[in-house]
């Protein structure tokens, strides 16, 4: 039987993120098997699957311990011996596809984003271009979840174009994420912001946005409560933009956020908000949850920035702000709320309409099971 290993920095991403695609895959008769760190979720992948653990250091930068996540990929992929590997996030896409070019496996790649590392030009940076150019020169195909990543790779020279292509984002499971109607009854509008707690996903400006609106509502109703500023989303104390527990506590005890921690299946808290919003200027691939939401039909408030842009029409499923400016996003939230609704509800099937025809998870899946056979067909 065929072997196809699917490859994160994390069990929990797998599980969240490519848990369909792993069963669609195993269902056209492939033997899967799922590697990446041990976390709380890995139990729940062995459920299904072969699942094996690989150390990787997700936030470090030590050449010593990038050598040993490389040589722990080479001794895994002699181990299991896959016919195809499908890598994501940025170590596996780099260390995995060095070492399987050593063994002589194939390798199909998805770079979703580029997170921090390209937000600031450095040392750094320079040494991850070189890495990315020197690696993907050895993958025989490249997804790319947005357009301007795929243009930044190419007009650098990092990638070979013949070899890529474009996805909607990782797609987003139209059966599972619906409309759900939700009325309130407490008069309270409530914006969320789903992500990982980073400041480069534009908490900061949230923040001050939510206290920019409260504070001119307050001076001229005695009611200020009636609008509620939500974060939904993991403290990752590993990443050097994170916001740590006591600087949420901070923002919490201000009194103009309330943080609601992280959860298993955000459906919940996104039905029971009037609008999402995610000021983003972390280099996002397509964010998942602008997908997840506008497929529930919630209109959108998100930063004019790279990934993010993608989801939202402005004025038409939503609204794009300028990039870390919290003023433009409390005008957009304020347009947002004095919208009747009714034009909300027209807002939100427009969102969910532009899911449906262009980001269908089912799109992605095809991409990958073609990608697949045609590989299986050149050796």
């Amino acid at each position: 039987m065929i072997k196809i290993a699917i490859v994160s920095n994390t069990s929990w991403s797998l599980y969240n993120f490519r848990y369909k695609l792993a069963k669609l895959i195993k269902q056209n008769g492939y033997k899967v098997i799922l590697v990446a760190p041990h976390d709380e979720y890995s139990d729940r992948l062995i459920k299904e699957f072969e699942y094996r653990d690989i150390y990787i250091d997700n936030k470090g930068t030590d050449p010593i311990q990038d050598l040993k996540t490389t040589l722990g990929f080479y001794r895994l992929y002699r181990q299991i011996k896959p016919d195809i590997v499908l890598h994501y996030t940025i170590k596996p896409n780099i260390y995995g596809t060095i070492a399987c070019r050593l063994i002589g496996i194939k390798t199909i790649n998805n770079i979703a984003g580029l997170g921090t590392l390209f937000i600031k030009q450095s040392y750094t940076t320079k040494i991850a271009k070189w890495l990315y150019k020197y690696s993907q020169s050895k993958a025989d195909k490249i997804f790319f979840q947005n357009r301007d990543d795929f243009e930044q790779f190419t007009i650098e020279k990092l990638v070979d174009q013949n070899r890529c292509d474009i996805l909607p984002g990782s797609g987003v499971d139209i059966s599972r994420f619906l409309p759900i109607e939700h009325e309130r009854t407490d008069g309270v509008f409530v914006f969320l912001l789903v992500a990982r707690m980073l400041w480069d996903k534009g908490v900061g400006e949230y923040v001050e946005a939510a206290k920019i609106l409260k504070e001119k509502y307050k001076s001229i109703a005695k009611e200020s409560k009636a609008f509620e500023f939500q974060l939904l989303g993991f403290l990752d104390t590993a990443s050097p933009t994170a916001i740590s527990k006591k600087q949420m506590d901070i923002l919490v005890k201000d009194g103009y956020i309330n943080y609601l921690g992280s959860s298993d299946d955000i459906r919940v808290e996104i039905a029971q908000s009037d609008c999402i919003v995610l000021p983003s200027y972390y280099r996002e691939g397509t964010p998942r949850v602008l997908l997840e939401s506008a497929s529930m039909a919630k209109p959108i408030i998100t930063a004019d920035s790279v990934g993010c842009r993608d989801v939202v029409d402005d004025g038409v499923n939503g609204y794009l702000c300028e990039v870390k400016n919290s003023k433009d996003l409390a005008n957009k939230m304020e347009m947002m709320i004095n919208l009747s609704e009714d034009e909300r509800k027209v807002m939100g099937q427009a969102g969910r309409a532009k899911i449906v025809k262009n980001f269908d998870e089912q799109i992605v899946i095809d991409k990958y099971l073609e990608s697949i056979k045609e590989i299986l067909n050149t050796n």
